[in-house]
């Protein structure tokens, strides 16, 4: 049986995704805080495999394997991943990154930027048990979300229910970055490296975030 929430995200983020693309798919440009971070796992996994786990239209994958990284991208929605099939050539599959189709430690690095916003603690945890199982001893993992913004703390939400003028059911979690390095320390991946930062004018939604690098003990 399909989870409701799933079926939920799936469906909302199936019926944004070519607007989803166009506003997102280059956003990298005016963000070189995210570049630098990004860079900084393609040479920390060195070659490597890297899978992008809640890729979207694939643009992060694309910058990673332009940097030299061997990357493929999941994603719980089917137009999502061939979206992002179509623009950048690399290798996309539709799953849930609770259960992700992946042999256990058979990943060198790992990235989820603003994916697991969309879950709620018991799911954020069994994501965060996942990643820790398909990454080899040593890998790395970059994991980005969003903590608070003008309306609402870390802890809060906002539900989503017109997105772009198409009807969606999509709630956004405001994490506490400090709860999310124990939630991801508990799954066995530790932390290397934290940023927190301010949003890009006129780039990205207005909220405060963070971003941690950890790795598989």
């Amino acid at each position: 049986m399909t989870d409701p929430c799933s079926a939920s995200i799936r469906n909302s983020y199936d019926v944004v995704a070519d607007r989803y693309a166009a506003e997102v798919g280059d956003e990298l440009r005016g963000k070189p805080l995210d570049r630098g971070l990004l860079d900084a796992l393609a040479e920390t996994t060195a070659g490597g495999v890297v899978v992008d786990v809640g890729c979207g239209p694939g643009h992060v994958a694309a910058y990673l394997a332009d940097r030299g990284a061997e990357c493929a991208g999941l994603d719980l929605s089917p137009a999502m991943c061939a979206l992002a099939r179509r623009d950048t050539g690399l290798p996309y599959a539709v799953a849930d990154m609770t259960a992700l189709p992946l042999r256990s430690a058979s990943v060198d690095g790992l990235v989820s930027l603003y994916a697991v916003i969309h879950l709620d603690r018991s799911g954020r945890a069994a994501a965060y048990a996942e990643f820790a199982r398909v990454l080899r001893p040593g890998g790395a993992a970059l994991v980005a979300f969003h903590t608070s913004d003008a309306d609402i703390p870390a802890g809060g939400s906002r539900t989503l229910t017109d997105w772009w003028g198409e009807r969606v059911a999509l709630t956004f979690h405001f994490l506490d970055a400090a709860a999310e390095v124990a939630a991801l320390a508990a799954a066995g991946l530790h932390l290397t490296a934290r940023l927190d930062r301010a949003p890009h004018p006129g780039v990205e939604h207005a909220s405060q975030r963070s971003y941690l690098l950890v790795r598989r003990s």
